[in-house]
Formats: C-alpha cells, sequence, structure tokens
C-alpha cells in the first residue's frame, strides 16, 4: 500500500474517532459513536501494521477530543506546572491510544481478511479496554460503554458491569459498517441483541422508593487558585458553616473533598465550629491529614454529638495528580505532584470500606478520582449508599467535570446504590441507584441542596461478583474464535473439480 493512502486512512480514522467521541459528557450524542465506530471496517484492509496505526489514530482522535480538559490542572499554578500541559496532552493521548493501536494489530495479526477480523477486533478491544481500566493503577476515563450514560442501555451495568457494557457496545457498533463493506444484513445481528438486551434490562429495573433520611450537599465554589490562599481560607470555611447552620436541619450533611483547611489533628476548633452548626446532624466531611510522617486524603464523619465517629483515607490516588511514581528521581528535574503541597504528595489509605452514619445507614466513601473506578464502589459488605466527595475545581469547566458526574452515575447502577456527591465546584447531585439524577447544583454555583436520599436497591449481580465474570467469559470467547479460525486455516481444502474420465 502506497504512502498516500494510509494517510488517508489514517486522517480519517482520528476524524472518525474524534467525531465519536461526541457520545461521551457533555455532548452526549450517541449517535455520533455508532457513526464513527461504523466507519472502521471500511478501514482495516491491509497489514497488521497498517491496522494498528488505523486503530491508533482513532485512539488519538478519540481521546484528544474526550481529554482535551486534561489541561486544565496544569495551568492552576501556571507559573510551575504550566510547560507541562503540551506533554501531558500527547504523552497521555497518544499513551492511551497505544491500547487501542495493539488491539487492532492483534485482532489484523489473527485473523483473516473480512468479518472474523471485525469480530476478533471486537474482544481484543475490549480487551485493551479492561486492561486500560487496570494498568498503572488504572484510567477507565472516556470508555466506549460511557457513551450510554442517560440512555437505556446503562442498565446492563448493573448485570455486566463496565467491561460487559464496553463489549456489548463494540459487539454492536463495529460490525454495522459491514452493511456498506459486504452488504450483508447479518451485520446488525450484534446490534439488534444488544438492544434487545439493553431493552430487557432497562424495563426490569426496580422502581426507586425514598428512604426518609433528609440530605444536605454542600457546594461552596472555591476556585482551585484561591482555595489555599491564607486571606480567604476563613471566608470560605464560614461559607460551609453559614449552609449547615440553614434550617430545617437534615438528617445528614455532606461538605466536599478537603473542605476543611486545616489538619485533622489541628481541627478541633473548626470540627467544633461545624459539629455547632449543624445541630445534632451527621456530617461528611473531606479533610487533609499527617500520621506517622506521611500524608492523606481522608474523609470524616462526626457523628450527632459532634464526635469523629470515623475516617476514611483515600486509597486509589492520581498518578502525578497527587503522588509521583519514582517522586525522589523525578523531583530532582522538578516533576512534582499537582497537588503536592506536603513534599512528596500524598500516601495510600488500606482500601474501601463502610462507614456507619448512624440512622442515615451505612456509606461507602469514594473520594473524587475512585468514583472513576467501578472496583472501589463496593467493600465486603453491604452499603445503603455511595458517598462522593470531590474537587472538581481542578478539572476546570469543559467536559471534564460533566464526565466525572457521568461515571459518577455508572457507580450508582452497578451498585443498585444511591450514590451522594458534593463537589466542590459542582456539579454536586443526589444520584438515585438506576443512576439517574435526582437533582443537582449547577457548575460553577455555591450554594446548598436539600434532598431525600432514595433507599437502596437489592445488591445487584455485578455488585455480588465484579468484575471477575466478565473477565473470564471475555477470555474465553477470545480463545474459542482464536482457536475456530486457527482450526479453519488448517482444514484441507476440497477439490470441486469433477473427476476425470
Amino acid at each position: 500500500m502506497t504512502a498516500a493512502p494510509l494517510l488517508l486512512r489514517l486522517v480519517l480514522a482520528a476524524l472518525a474517532g474524534a467525531m465519536a467521541a461526541f457520545g461521551l459528557a457533555p455532548w452526549e450524542l450517541w449517535w455520533a459513536t455508532v457513526a464513527g465506530m461504523a466507519v472502521l471496517p471500511m478501514l482495516l484492509n491491509g497489514p497488521p501494521r497498517d491496522a494498528a496505526l488505523t486503530g491508533w489514530a482513532f485512539g488519538c482522535g478519540w481521546f484528544a477530543h474526550a481529554l482535551a480538559w486534561i489541561v486544565e490542572p496544569f495551568f492552576v499554578d501556571a507559573a510551575r506546572h504550566g510547560w507541562m500541559a503540551p506533554f501531558a496532552v500527547v504523552l497521555l493521548c497518544g499513551g492511551l491510544a497505544l491500547f487501542w493501536g495493539a488491539s487492532f494489530w492483534i485482532a489484523a495479526r489473527l485473523a483473516r481478511p473480512g468479518a472474523p477480523r471485525v469480530a476478533l477486533l471486537v474482544l481484543t478491544w475490549t480487551l485493551a479496554e479492561t486492561l486500560r481500566g487496570y494498568i498503572f493503577t488504572g484510567f477507565p476515563w472516556t470508555a466506549p460503554g460511557q457513551v450510554w450514560v442517560g440512555q437505556p442501555p446503562a442498565a446492563l451495568l448493573a448485570w455486566t458491569g463496565p467491561i460487559g457494557l464496553d463489549l456489548l457496545t463494540l459487539a454492536a457498533l463495529v460490525p454495522l459498517g459491514l452493511l456498506l463493506t459486504l452488504r450483508t444484513p447479518l451485520a446488525t445481528l450484534p446490534a439488534i441483541f444488544a438492544a434487545a438486551l439493553a431493552f430487557l434490562a432497562h424495563t426490569a429495573q426496580l422502581q426507586v422508593t425514598p428512604s426518609g433520611h433528609a440530605v444536605r450537599i454542600i457546594q461552596p465554589n472555591i476556585p482551585q487558585d484561591e482555595k489555599w490562599d491564607p486571606d480567604r481560607i476563613r471566608a470560605h470555611f464560614q461559607r460551609q458553616v453559614g449552609y449547615t447552620a440553614a434550617l430545617p436541619r437534615p438528617d445528614l450533611v455532606v461538605w466536599p473533598e478537603t473542605a476543611v483547611p486545616v489538619l485533622l489533628d489541628e481541627a478541633g476548633p473548626a470540627l467544633e465550629a461545624i459539629a455547632l452548626a449543624a445541630n445534632g446532624a451527621e456530617v461528611a466531611t473531606g479533610i487533609q491529614r499527617w500520621q506517622d510522617g506521611r500524608w492523606y486524603n481522608a474523609l470524616i464523619r462526626l457523628d450527632a454529638d459532634g464526635n469523629l465517629g470515623g475516617v476514611y483515607d483515600k486509597h486509589h490516588l492520581v498518578p502525578f495528580g497527587e503522588y509521583i511514581p519514582f517522586g525522589r528521581l523525578l523531583k530532582q528535574v522538578g516533576i512534582t505532584a499537582l497537588a503536592d503541597n506536603f513534599g512528596d504528595g500524598f500516601s495510600a489509605g488500606p482500601g474501601p470500606r463502610v462507614i456507619d452514619f448512624g440512622p442515615v445507614g451505612k456509606g461507602i466513601p469514594l473520594i473524587c478520582y475512585e468514583a472513576v473506578f467501578a472496583r472501589d464502589s463496593h467493600s465486603g459488605q453491604r452499603a445503603d449508599f455511595l458517598l462522593q466527595v470531590t474537587n472538581d475545581a481542578w478539572f476546570g469547566t469543559r467536559s471534564g467535570p460533566y464526565q466525572h458526574l457521568a461515571q459518577a452515575r455508572m457507580r450508582a447502577i452497578e451498585q443498585g446504590l444511591p450514590l451522594i456527591r458534593s463537589a466542590n465546584t459542582g456539579i454536586s447531585a443526589l444520584i438515585d441507584p438506576r443512576g439517574r439524577v435526582i437533582d443537582s447544583l449547577p457548575l460553577g454555583e455555591s450554594g446548598y441542596l436539600d434532598t431525600i436520599l432514595p433507599a437502596p436497591f437489592p445488591p445487584t449481580l455485578y455488585a455480588r461478583t465484579g468484575d471477575t465474570p466478565a473477565m473470564i467469559g471475555l477470555i474465553v470467547l477470545f480463545l474459542t474464535l482464536v482457536g475456530l479460525i486457527r482450526a479453519g486455516n488448517r482444514a484441507p481444502a476440497i477439490d470441486h473439480r469433477p473427476p476425470s474420465a
């Protein structure tokens, strides 16, 4: 193949990837994802190398569009971190696209031309997405299945989890392009099957009922460049205290991530002020703490009497945001964590846990980034709700906060639990166990939200099993298809010539 046609193919693949990303929040144009992915079979002719480049180009278009917000954290302190922004965009988007390029290469390497290659691609692509969610602590942001948040197919999350939804999404959309290349109606069968499953899952959902517990969600709307300003800290804190004290008194008040501007072991007066304002309500708030020479990003519970009733330390930290891999070495060349206020960044807590909030019920805390990971939303003990506190001021005002909210909605569906979300600059929300936003505070506004917490559903299939069944099923399908293709390649050719006289 000459360079010009290959170059044209890569440009078309990148444009198709960028168009497909319009299915993600905040655009939520799912039909754009359908169109973008359906183009792929028309671009997959050629050797494995060309397929790998096509997949990589498609991924670059997808991630460059979807993750354009990634530059925002670097300009909070532009003098210190601004120089890293271009490198972050190129390295992150190009690096994530390598997962997709590798999946295209494997599919082309193992399959014969035509439909088997597309079928293998669906499986290798899903395997690549699964790996992307785990390797190097994982980064499943903007996975293909996320385009269905707010649409009926999202109900499948309660059964399949995110891996199964990714598989069904790719299986339904990618083969559609075969309608144009092979002119066969069989290419619509995966889409029809996936749509039927989505319809059944959507119609089988339980009805949401109220728990009777009133929740107040605080959104102070503090810009990140002002958050630790000594001249403004007191005013920011008092704003949240005032929201907490407003009548009528709720059962639970939730402040966002790192909302208390002092360390836990120095926070006695601040916690007393919060408890006095809460007037007998349970309180959950983000705070930083120091213990045994380590810094932790934590969430604490203040009970109805104002006593410290539980502590949770964030365990899934943001690489290069909250800590630096090989930190001492990279620090010598000026690379530090964006949230690095305390030397070498935060330390990780022991893992997911349940905190008992008294009469309100048991909650599983998720601090910011942890809501991106389905596996972080359950522990060994069943809870009554999920509780996310976050500081999305880091994400700016473009697509980042909306995509973060969309992933929180996925966690609610997967677990069959309501999710309380307090975000510093928004979007704060109460999400029901079906993933619907019951009420919310807009991005960039300060205030509080009083709402009634829904009751939890019984444990979903995914809540009982996690990712393991989907992973096993995916591997079995892949090995089976590879085996069938190899068996077909080894089969002897049949001579259809008539016997000679």
